[in-house]
Parts: structure tokens; sequence; C-alpha cells
């Protein structure tokens, strides 16, 4: 990471202006958000655009139409939030986007389009780790004050880490194979649902008779890390599926049911040990922040919160726009680095793999069993 503390310097005495950029999976976002000296933040102006349409065919993101739709995308969505917020680029204190983890391809979008800006108005490149995007989001609505523990859970992530400061994370726990997102995504493929999955997969388990007459497996149950695994669940979803001669509408919720409480069984139970960990080394700081756009799940959230009230944590989401990949906390992420004097050079590289915890990822690097395993 290359420092520019010039530049950091300078802003530090007052507000900080960032453009965010964002195009790691299927949501195009522009963002501007101002920092105060304070630590407050005032989100000027923000869009998201997504793919849903264009991917619904084939049940599944796909890179290639993602990525040509970001290149497509990222420039008319610049220009739209510079309008909405009254400001134009030589009022922007740096540029950020988010440079991985990714499809490669999307992701080369927002920052090829940053680095562009960036050198065009003069002004500081700052590439952003997408899940520290996630880590720093509860901050787009409050100055909490680090550290906490966060449950990073979405369709490529799935971890539990220890947020100790900007560019400081620390991994308790991450999935060995696929992410809870996908658990969703897929079991929601099976029951014959539409794109994208997780919200249909809820949706369907809210008319189910009973939530328990599939017995699905206890994931990991003789395991006692904070890690998680969700291949297992997926193959159990459509052999239990399979086993019905001409499903009912009540079958396919009473199985979609089952598959949601027994991933939010499974988040909740590792969060629990997580959370031990965690007020071990922080007894003053008994914080859980669940993000990713699976922490938009209702069964998800009331189990988390269950277990929080249980542990003595306060548990905070962002709000769902924020749960979901946004450029906002692209952004924030962007100009909360820029205090710190960290800037990056116009070569950064597009990253399709860019753990938060370098050091635990090289010592124990948890990589999934999937053709390349879990984004992250």
């Amino acid at each position: 990471m290359a420092l520019s503390h010039t530049s950091a310097r300078v802003q530090a005495a007052g507000p900080v202006t960032v453009l965010g950029l964002e195009s790691s999976c299927d949501d195009s976002a522009a963002a501007i958000v101002r920092l105060s000296p304070d630590g407050g933040v005032e989100v000027l102006a923000e869009r998201v655009e997504n793919q849903n349409t264009a991917h619904a065919p084939f049940g599944g993101v796909v890179p290639e139409i993602a990525a040509r739709s970001h290149a497509e995308r990222m420039d008319h969505l610049a220009k739209a939030v510079l309008e909405e917020a009254g400001l134009a680029l030589a009022d922007m204190d740096a540029i950020a986007a988010t440079s991985g983890p990714g499809l490669i391809g999307g992701v080369m979008a927002a920052l090829m389009t940053a680095k562009g800006l960036a050198l065009g108005a003069g002004k500081p490149l700052i590439a952003v780790n997408h899940l520290e995007g996630h880590a720093l989001s509860p901050r787009l609505v409050e100055p909490l004050a680090f550290p906490w523990l966060l449950l990073l859970v979405s369709g490529g992530h799935t971890q539990l880490l220890s947020v100790d400061g900007v560019g400081q994370m620390t991994r308790i726990g991450s999935t060995i194979d696929d992410a809870a997102g996908e658990a969703f995504d897929k079991s929601a493929k099976v029951l014959g649902l539409g794109f994208p999955g997780g919200p249909q997969l809820e949706k369907l388990a809210g008319k189910a008779n009973d939530p328990s007459r599939f017995p699905l497996p206890r994931m990991l149950a003789r395991d006692k890390s904070c890690n998680f695994s969700f291949a297992g669940l997926k193959t159990a979803v459509k052999r239990s599926f399979d086993t019905l001669d001409a499903p009912t509408e009540t079958d396919r919720a009473d199985l979609a049911a089952s598959a949601q409480a027994a991933i939010a069984a499974h988040l909740a139970e590792r969060t629990g040990r997580a959370m031990d960990i965690f007020a071990e080394h922080n007894p003053d700081a008994r914080v859980l922040v669940a993000a990713g756009g699976v922490a938009a799940n209702t069964a998800v959230r009331n189990a988390l919160e269950k277990l929080a009230e249980e542990k003595g944590f306060r548990c905070l989401f962002p709000p769902l726009k924020y749960c979901t990949d946004n450029a906002a906390m692209i952004a924030l992420a962007g100009a909360e680095r820029l205090r710190l004097g960290l800037t990056d050079p116009l070569d950064t590289p597009a990253r399709a793999r860019w753990p938060l915890d370098e050091t635990a990822a090289s010592a124990d690097p948890l990589i999934g069993s999937g053709r390349k395993g879990p984004k992250a």
C-alpha cells in the first residue's frame, strides 16, 4: 500500500469528500461521502443499479455479462452522483474504488474508471478492499468506536472478524467451502425459484406449515472452531427435494423454511463461539455487527439478535441498503484511509482474492472445495 502523507495531512484538518465506485459482483454503484473530523458521515449522493434481469435466465451471476454491464454503467453513475450532490470532480479529495475481491472483470470496471478520473482530475486514488467496505459500513450511520465483532455474510463471503481499526482486521472464523449466500441461492435454484434466490427462498419459507419437517444436517457438528461449512447443506436440500414425487407448494415451502433455519442456526452457533473469544480480549466492547446481503434475512437477524441478548452484546445491522453491495461503504472506507495518509499508485492491480487478514490467510488459507473457493 503506497503512502501519500502530504495530501492526507492537508485533508485531516477538515472534512474529507470522496467519490466511491463499486462493481465487485452484479451491482454497479457510485456514491459521494463526506467524513467530518469528528467521525460524522454524510452521504451526499448514491446510486445502485442491479443486473437481475440480465442474469435471471441463468439462475446466477454470469461473470462476462456482469463485467460488460459494469463497463457500460460506471461513467454515467459517477456523473449522476456528482450532479446529484451539486459537485464537480475538482471538489473531491480522492477517488476510491473497489479493487478486490470479486469477479475480476467486474472489479476492473470500477477500478479503471476510478484511475481515469483520478488521473484526469489530479486526485489521489484509493484502492478499497470490498470486505473492508462492509466492515466499516456501520460507521455510515453512527460513529461506532473500534473494536467490534463482525459477521460478514453474503453470497461470496462468510467470515467472523475482529475489526480493530481501519486496515486492522483479525480473522476468527471463515467458511471452508461455500458462503452462506450461495447456500441460499443454490437451495432456491433446487426449489425452482427465481434469481436472486435468497430473497425468493425467504418469501417461500414464510408460507411453511412445518419449518422442521425436513431433518437437514448440522454442519461441522464435531468441529469446535468458529469456521463455517455450507456445501453439505446444499447437497442435503437437493436430496430432500428429490425424495418428493410430486412436490406441492407446501412441500417446497417447508423445505425452504428448513434450509433457512439450518443456515441461521449454523451462523448463530459459530458466531456465539466468536463472541466468547472476542469478549475475552475486549470485555468493554461487546458489539456484534452483521453485514452483507444475508444479514438482510429476517430469520438470520432474529437468530443473531437472540444470541446477542444471551451473550450481553449489542447487535447492530447497517440499514438494508448498506447490507448489500453499495458504493457508500467504499467511499467511506476511502475517506477513512485518506485521513490516515493511505493512498495507492495508479498501477494498483485488480484482485480476485484479497483477504482482510493477510497473516491468517497465509498461515491457514481455508480455501474451499469449489473450483476457485470463496472469493475471499
